[in-house]
């Protein structure tokens, strides 16, 4: 029988540097130690699994897909060791979190980010709620939640800013918008950000429109787009397949752009706030399912 193979939390870290890094140098600068170091541990780790998990060439750098499967596996040891480290220790953090989100952000893979969290902070007591982003922030604002992740008007400069995208029109692939008739526009209930932005666009170039569906999660618009019912306009990076960006194809007006925003309650617990709020920024969040 063959032993089963070990896997050392030290090399585990730098094969993971080298997985977000995609270069060595900068792996070992980051964690502090030598390249021929972090060389050393990839090396070793690739033996103990008895699978290639980097290629290497002149040029780059990349996962092969056993290193695909074995950053996965990395990340779930490592997090399990730190959590048992901290709560044998007498160190693990505890706490309440109230933590909000958009619900499309919902449907990307942020789910998968604060299952991961929950293992990595056992004893924080997560709270959650999902909603429009203009209730998340007066929730925030009345102390009832400690952190929020929403979309936020571009350039605002509140909070913490994830990541920037540009809104687009998005339509099934058939759709047909007729010369001269009103947009047909599935939208959020007012005050929506994208609601607000998608309007004044149309009418700024003189485009009429008719609200086709009004509908206060991101299911209702995904399904109403599905049945060929209007268009909507939706952050670009959380467009799913089976829809198309259809700005160019009809002429339709730019809408703007969006952040997606964390934004704190300055009296919430800082620790447990800073926690989860790294977790979210070192992670894509590409929609579930898309290629």
């Amino acid at each position: 029988m063959h032993d089963t193979p070990s896997f050392d939390p030290a090399q585990l870290k730098s094969f993971l540097a080298v997985a977000q890094t995609r270069n060595f140098t900068r792996a070992a600068e980051r964690l502090g130690i030598s390249q021929p170091t972090v060389s050393q541990h990839v090396r070793k780790l690739e033996q103990a699994a008895g699978r290639i998990l980097v290629a290497r060439d002149t040029r780059d750098v990349r996962l092969t897909d056993n290193g695909d499967a074995m950053a996965g596996f990395a990340r779930t040891i490592l997090a399990a060791n730190d959590a048992a480290t901290r709560y044998f220790s007498g160190a693990a953090m505890r706490g309440r979190l109230r933590f909000g989100t958009a619900d499309d952000l919902a449907i990307t893979g942020l789910p998968r980010i604060l299952r991961e969290f929950r293992q990595l902070y056992p004893q924080i007591n997560l709270e959650l709620t999902v909603s429009q982003s203009d209730q998340l922030h007066r929730r925030l604002q009345a102390g009832l939640l400690d952190l929020v992740f929403v979309k936020w008007v571009s350039g605002a400069q509140e909070g913490e800013v994830v990541k920037t995208d540009p809104f687009a029109w998005v339509g099934l692939e058939q759709t047909v918008l007729e010369p001269g008739a009103p947009v047909p526009v599935i939208v959020y209930p007012a005050p929506s950000l994208s609601r607000k932005l998608a309007l004044d666009a149309l009418e700024k170039v003189g485009r009429t429109w008719r609200v086709t569906c009004t509908t206060k999660q991101i299911s209702g618009v995904l399904a109403a787009l599905r049945a060929g019912i209007g268009i909507a306009v939706m952050p670009t990076s959380l467009v799913p397949d089976d829809l198309k960006i259809i700005t160019k194809r009809f002429d339709l007006p730019p809408v703007g752009d969006v952040d997606f925003t964390l934004i704190r309650n300055p009296l919430a617990n800082t620790e447990v706030v800073d926690a989860l709020t790294r977790a979210i920024m070192g992670r894509k969040l590409t929609p579930v399912g898309r290629r």
